[in-house]
């Protein structure tokens, strides 16, 4: 699946953002999914998932409380709203897609820079 993450940007600690997902020529209706992130030298890490249908999610510890993940099945898009960014939170944020729950995730497009200030 071909997926296009959106939504980035540079903003100042306590903003918000709210990133989308969508894929262009395929629905992601039947595809549990998740947002993950990474900056230079570090491994990806995990932010949150989201089931397919929307009935459960997870997070990372270090977003619990401040991050939400949802979907629209029927605009075919899958969001992330980041509230009281912190400068820690800066990453290229990607957003991936598996079809069972236990399953790896495949990563299939670019992702979106997010800038946090101090």
């Amino acid at each position: 699946v071909q997926l296009q993450a959106s939504g980035g940007g540079l903003v100042q600690a306590g903003d918000s953002l709210r990133l989308t997902c969508t894929s262009s020529g395929r629905t992601l209706r039947g595809y549990h999914m998740g947002w993950f992130r990474q900056t230079p030298g570090k491994e990806r890490e995990f932010v949150a998932s989201i089931s397919r249908g929307g009935g459960g999610t997870n997070y990372g510890d270090s977003v619990k409380g401040r991050f939400t993940i949802s979907r629209d099945d029927g605009k075919n898009t899958m969001y992330l709203q980041m509230n009281s960014l912190e400068p820690e939170d800066t990453a290229v944020y990607y957003c991936a897609t598996k079809t069972i729950l236990t399953g790896p995730y495949n990563f299939g497009g670019q992702g979106t820079q997010v800038t946090v200030s101090s």
